[in-house]
């Protein structure tokens, strides 16, 4: 007997089994990824999504806390095709909601048609499609959430390593194991809030300035945006994701809502100058339409979308994909050796 809703933009309401109660609203998205389900759901690309996996079994290996990309789960709600003991009991710790025993093929083959949709969820033995329906009635756009990037961010700046070269990281929602890959290349690392000021940012008096990774739209990401705009030419620019939407907005761009998104780590990506193509792992459902002051140097091989863009006389490169690889493949990872070979170029700064 079923004692979890599903209620769909499209109108439809799916049963399912209740894993971990509760009520939830979100964007529905999928992931194609078959490994890496605790990196995924700690990943805070992910807040305020409802997170499917395409892949039916998920929870096989466990689950281990040092493989966690933050500190707490971020989707809104989970759905499987089936959910092991391990994983079911770790989301009802963290109060997040999640449901299994659906046909999440279905599913996937509605977002793929579709594009990406709200939906509200209610699972528990009290859970009724109402309560779905009413979930779902609740749920905003992801434009809409202006706020999103307090609920990832930093409060305070952080500090890790001790290495030779300073890295200012705006914490748009960054996931750990980009902190992790520059510490591991003799970096200090500073892990700013997403709304640090120029000022601010001065005070560091860091090498280079890296814009992460985050959720929803990079419009509402205004402070870092004015970050890069205030100090391109002076100090190098780096972006990861969400990282290099706002480094395009910044210098003339602009940046438009995707179908369905892309969240797998099976993509392939394209370099123009080697003609390599190179497997990476991504979380994104948006993307740059128009690049603005920089070089498209990358593209999607599915859709060709931008996927890396670089400026020579700017000392500014990013990347649309993930090349910390935490799931993944480790394709791209000299990624971090490019932006730390920045540093060079580096002049001191000082805020208007």
């Amino acid at each position: 007997m079923s004692d979890a809703y599903l209620a769909l933009e499209t109108g439809d309401v799916v049963e399912a089994n209740a894993r971990s109660p509760g009520q939830a609203r979100g964007e529905l998205v999928f992931t194609t990824a078959y490994t890496g389900y605790e990196e995924s759901l700690t990943d805070p690309s992910y807040e305020a999504q409802v997170l499917t996996f395409a892949y039916p079994l998920i929870g096989n290996y466990g689950v281990r806390e040092e493989r966690f990309e933050s500190d707490r789960v971020h989707p809104s709600a989970v759905v499987a095709r089936e959910l092991t003991d391990d994983v079911a009991e770790w989301l009802t710790e963290e109060g997040v909601p999640a449901v299994d025993g659906l046909d999440t093929r279905d599913l996937v083959l509605d977002i793929r048609e579709g594009g990406a949709m709200k939906v509200g969820i209610a699972a528990g033995p009290d859970a009724t499609p109402e309560d779905a329906r009413a979930q779902l009635e609740d749920c905003p756009h992801m434009s809409d959430l202006t706020d999103i990037g307090s609920r990832v961010s930093v409060d305070e700046p952080e500090v890790h390593g001790d290495g030779d070269t300073d890295v200012a990281l705006v914490d748009c929602g960054a996931k750990g194991s980009i902190v992790s890959e520059l510490v591991e290349r003799d970096a200090t690392v500073h892990v700013l809030p997403y709304d640090t000021t120029p000022a601010e940012l001065a005070a560091v008096d860091p090498d280079v300035l890296f814009i992460s990774n985050g959720p929803g739209d990079p419009a509402n990401f205004e402070a870092a945006e004015t970050l890069v705009s205030e100090f391109v030419g002076d100090l190098p620019v780096a972006g990861i994701c969400l990282g290099q939407q706002v480094v395009a907005r910044a210098l003339g761009g602009a940046t438009e809502k995707m179908d369905f998104g892309h969240r797998g780590v099976n993509q392939p990506v394209l370099d123009y100058d080697s003609g390599r193509v190179v497997m990476t792992t991504q979380n994104h459902g948006y993307t740059v339409a128009e690049p603005g002051d920089l070089d498209v140097t990358q593209v999607n091989v599915n859709d060709d979308t931008p996927e890396g863009l670089d400026s020579e006389e700017l000392d500014v490169i990013t990347r649309q994909y993930h090349p910390e690889a935490n799931p993944g493949p480790h394709d791209s990872l000299d990624f971090f050796d490019d932006v730390l070979e920045l540093a060079s170029s580096r002049t001191t700064v000082t805020a208007d």
